[in-house]
């Protein structure tokens, strides 16, 4: 196993705090999350206007082919939706220890669904103290496993099972997915499952760049930059609950710095084991 990078003591120049500053997120899972954002944002709306259709526009039929286009989109967006998922579930196991995080729920540690009850106080405004967290906190690790990890198989598999009804029997899509219309029932209830499924991904959306954007000004850590630098910043240097994971690549960064004063946290939890 390799080791991260020497430590050392980084100052703020605007503050003159210490910061800790740990490189998490490698170039793969940013750019899959951002495209993956992109492409939902594209299927969310096209979907929702497949769903409930434009009003008819003026002039000849043939000279119009706004729906056409519409669904062509969504198409487009699901192959890119589909592609990147699978590409993303590779890294799990090509990844460092955070890649994994997507795709893993410790179903069974006592300890990490008591730090998911601590979380959940804490975004209720029930906690004075937020923890810290290299990687997910155990809140988000829930919420990312069930909607992104779950909710995009769901979304995939039932997504080309009724584009399988278009490009007729006998096509990859119907051979694949053909099974999913007859285990729901019926074309119709797929798509209603299948259009409910965007309206729970979309709640988690609201949700989850609520929370990032919250962390960012109360628990003193970097969120929303952490996903395009790929460095967690802790702003006044006090301890991750979870800085005693499995070490990272070697081309990790690790600073780790102190202050005196700094802000009490949890002790650090027992390492996850790598899968």
């Amino acid at each position: 196993m390799t080791t991260s990078d020497p430590s050392q003591d980084t100052p703020s120049p605007s503050t003159g705090r210490f910061l800790k500053a740990i490189y998490v997120y490698e170039v793969p899972v940013r750019l899959w999350h951002w495209v993956n954002a992109l492409a939902i944002t594209v299927l969310a709306v096209t979907g929702y206007l497949i769903g409930s259709p434009l009003p008819s526009t003026p002039g000849e039929a043939s000279a119009n082919f706004l729906m056409g286009y519409i669904r062509f989109a969504h198409f487009a967006a699901g192959y890119v939706f589909a592609i990147g998922f699978a590409g993303r579930l590779y890294w799990a196991f090509a990844g460092n220890h955070h890649a994994r995080q997507l795709f893993r729920f410790p179903f069974w540690d006592r300890h990490w669904w008591a730090e998911l009850i601590v979380e959940a106080r804490w975004y209720l405004f029930l906690e004075r103290e937020p923890k810290l967290y290299v990687g997910h906190n155990p809140l988000a690790q829930f919420a990312m496993f069930w909607v992104i990890g779950i909710g995009s198989v769901f979304m995939i598999v039932t997504g080309f099972a009724l584009y399988g009804e278009g490009a007729g029997a006998g096509s990859w899509q119907d051979r694949v997915f053909g099974w999913v219309i007859p285990l729901f029932g019926q074309s119709q209830d797929v798509h209603t499952w299948h259009h409910l499924g965007m309206w729970v991904i979309l709640l988690f959306v609201m949700v989850h760049i609520y929370a990032a954007v919250r962390e960012d000004i109360m628990s003193r850590q970097s969120i929303v930059s952490t996903m395009v630098s790929g460095v967690r910043t802790f702003k006044d240097a006090g301890q991750p609950a979870d800085e005693d994971a499995p070490a990272e690549p070697a081309h990790s960064r690790r600073f780790h710095a102190g202050r005196k004063g700094a802000p009490k946290t949890a002790k650090p939890h027992a390492p996850e084991t790598v899968d």
